[in-house]
This record gives structure tokens, C-alpha cells and sequence, in this order.
């Protein structure tokens, strides 16, 4: 499976956030409703990914910054380096370039621009589906054959 049949089950909608907001504002929208776990910055209209802000990131920021990191721009604290994926990506790629670079969430970009965030539980999810399927169909032909 791909990129893309993950995101036809669970949507292509993303929450972003600009880099000039406050992170108070963006824990806010963490927190939710809807409960999320990260949001991908855009600074344009466009779309383009400029960053990504997560939990951990805001963690490690309020060791380094205090309690004024809910002054501080995201911008300022957000993940600069990370990686993204494509819709054609493999499963099995996603699962290694998280465990790579320990990122939770990667951006979903097609022709230069936002088209979704899968989450480690997106791809944990689609695995364990593979998996019962791939059992199912194992068991089917051994039964046939006895």
C-alpha cells in the first residue's frame, strides 16, 4: 500500500498554523477539539511547508525557553528539517523514514504543496490491515487445499 490509500481512508484534511502565531495559539489547537498531535506551518496561501510543530517539539522548548515559549512565535521553535513524503510513497518507506529521523508525522507534499499528514498511528493502522488481509488470504488457501 501507499501514501495515497492512506490517505483516501482518512481524509487529506491538515491542520496548519502560521509562522508568526503564537505557540500558546498553537497549543490550542493542538489540544483541540479535535485532539492532534502536530501541525504543519505554512507562511503562504500556497501551502508550501515551512516547518512542522509537534508535542515534543513544544516540550523540549519549554525546557530550553520556560514558560515565555508561549510568547515566542512557532516559527521560532518549530522543526525546520524534517522529512516529507509523496502520495506514491510505500508503507515501508514511511515506516523507515520515521524510525530514521524519530518524526511522528510527515507532510504529505505533492508538486511543491501540503497534501496531508500521515501519523505513525495512520501507518500502524494500514499495516495491521495489510497484515489481517494477507493472513486471511493464507488461510483461505490453506483450507482450500486440504
Amino acid at each position: 500500500m501507499k501514501v495515497e490509500g492512506i490517505l483516501k481512508s482518512k481524509g487529506r484534511s491538515v491542520e496548519i498554523v502560521q509562522p508568526w502565531v503564537t505557540v500558546a495559539a498553537a497549543v490550542r489547537k493542538l489540544v483541540g477539539p479535535p485532539q492532534i498531535g502536530a501541525l504543519v506551518v505554512c507562511a503562504d496561501a500556497e501551502l508550501r511547508v515551512a516547518g512542522i510543530i509537534d508535542e515534543r517539539t513544544i516540550v523540549r522548548a519549554l525546557g530550553e525557553h520556560g514558560t515565555q515559549l508561549l510568547d515566542k512565535q512557532v516559527g521560532d521553535v518549530m522543526l525546520h528539517n524534517f522529512p516529507v513524503c509523496s502520495p506514491d510513497d510505500s508503507i515501508a518507506y514511511l515506516m523507515l523514514e520515521m524510525t530514521r529521523s524519530r518524526n511522528r508525522h510527515l507532510p504529505v507534499v505533492e508538486d511543491g504543496k501540503l497534501s496531508g499528514l500521515v501519523s505513525i498511528g495512520d501507518v500502524v493502522k494500514h499495516r495491521l490491515a495489510e497484515m489481517e488481509l494477507e493472513t486471511g488470504v493464507l488461510r483461505d488457501m490453506y483450507n482450500a487445499i486440504r
